[in-house]
C-alpha cells in the first residue's frame, strides 16, 4: 500500500465569493481548489444541478478516486453498472478505474461536493467543458485531453436506461 504525502505547508481556505464559477443553469461549476494548491492531495468542486440536469457522462479515472457528497437534493450516480439515487448528506466513493457518472435525479436538484484524490490539475478541464457548453470548441475535443486530466470517457447501458427513465 502506497502512501501519498501532500506537499502544502499553509492552510487552503476559499471563500465562496473567491470561487470561480463556470457554467450557468442547470449546470453550475464552483471551482474550489486545484491540486496545485493541495501538494497534490485532492482536487475538489462543486456542482449545482437543477431540474435534472446531467452532470457528467460515463468516465473513469486512472490513477484518482473520486468522492460525491450530496450537500442538497437528490442525484443519480452511476458507480461501475450500479446506478444509486443519492439524498441530501449521502456519500458515495468510486474507486480508480471504476466507470462512474452523475446527474441530478430527473425532475430534482442536486447540490455536489466532489473530491478527487488524489488530486489532479483540474481546473482548466472544467472550463474545457464550458468553452464546449458555449459552442466554442467541439465536444471530441475533450478526447485530446483524457490522459491530461486522468479522464477516460466511457459507455454504460445501465446508465443510459436510467437517465432515459427505462430502468
Amino acid at each position: 500500500m502506497s502512501l501519498i504525502a501532500p506537499r502544502f505547508d499553509s492552510s487552503v481556505i476559499v471563500r465562496s465569493v473567491d470561487a470561480e464559477v463556470v457554467g450557468r443553469a442547470p449546470t453550475t461549476i464552483r471551482l474550489l481548489a486545484d491540486s496545485s494548491s493541495t501538494g497534490g492531495a485532492l482536487s475538489t468542486q462543486r456542482v449545482s444541478l437543477t431540474n435534472g440536469a446531467d452532470g457528467a457522462k460515463p468516465h473513469h479515472h486512472a490513477n484518482s478516486a473520486e468522492l460525491f457528497y450530496l450537500l442538497d437534493g437528490t442525484a443519480q450516480l452511476l458507480s461501475g453498472e450500479q446506478v444509486v439515487t443519492a439524498e441530501r448528506g449521502d456519500l458515495v466513493v468510486v474507486p480508480p478505474g471504476l466507470s462512474h457518472a452523475f446527474a441530478a435525479a430527473p425532475g430534482e436538484d442536486a447540490d455536489i461536493l466532489i473530491v478527487i484524490t488524489p488530486g489532479v490539475e483540474r481546473f482548466e478541464y472544467f472550463r474545457h467543458l464550458e468553452r464546449i457548453a458555449y459552442g466554442k470548441v467541439p465536444p471530441e475535443s475533450l478526447l485530446d485531453v483524457q490522459e491530461l486530466y486522468d479522464t477516460y470517457f466511457g459507455t454504460s447501458a445501465s446508465w443510459e436506461d436510467a437517465r432515459s427513465g427505462r430502468s
